[in-house]
């Protein structure tokens, strides 16, 4: 998993729940890196998933929920990487219709080793798409988090329904539908 994921729910950590919740997280956590994270390296999911995990365990809150909320965050770190990615589209919905065919090829010439969730577009109408998220990861409530904020960038105000399509949540239908 690209470093940026973890030096961004880091900095989430400590902005929401203070640094001695990052420390706490880190150290009750088995990291090979040792909680030390560069924007630009790569690490093991299983890190993210043990610093997942004992934030939930910490903070009290479910992991899907955590997620959620990560992915609201990651947003903005990521337009603040790559202002020329979110500023090259003019709506939401496009910019989500095109995260297969535009965003995630540019990130793999950024970034070869990057394993990144598939999009598959089943429909597309004027206000609204409807995608198959599919990840060995999991991480749909990630997914959710960063659509939902697409949408608050554009000033947008969207409905998103989601149906597991499996118990792992590896593949998710997310159904998007743009309000107003």
């Amino acid at each position: 998993m690209k470093g940026i994921v973890f030096t961004e729910f880091l900095e989430m950590v400590e902005t929401q729940f203070g640094l001695d919740t990052v420390d706490t997280i880190i150290e009750s956590s088995d990291l090979t890196s040792g909680g030390a994270y560069t924007a630009v390296g790569t690490y093991e999911f299983s890190e993210m998933l043990q610093l997942v995990s004992h934030l939930s365990s910490t903070a009290q809150i479910p992991v899907n929920d955590l997620l959620y909320s990560f992915g609201l965050y990651l947003f903005e770190g990521l337009s603040k990487a790559h202002p020329e990615v979110v500023s090259s589209y003019k709506s939401p919905l496009n910019l989500i219709y095109s995260i297969e065919d535009h965003i995630h090829v540019q990130v793999k010439k950024l970034y070869p080793d990057a394993e990144l969730p598939n999009f598959k577009i089943l429909e597309r109408t004027d206000n609204s798409l409807t995608m198959i998220y599919s990840s060995s990861r999991g991480l749909y409530a990630l997914a959710h988090g960063l659509i939902q904020k697409t949408f608050e960038h554009f000033e947008k105000n969207v409905e998103v329904a989601m149906q597991l399509l499996n118990e792992q949540g590896t593949e998710v239908k997310f159904i998007v539908v743009q309000q107003g």
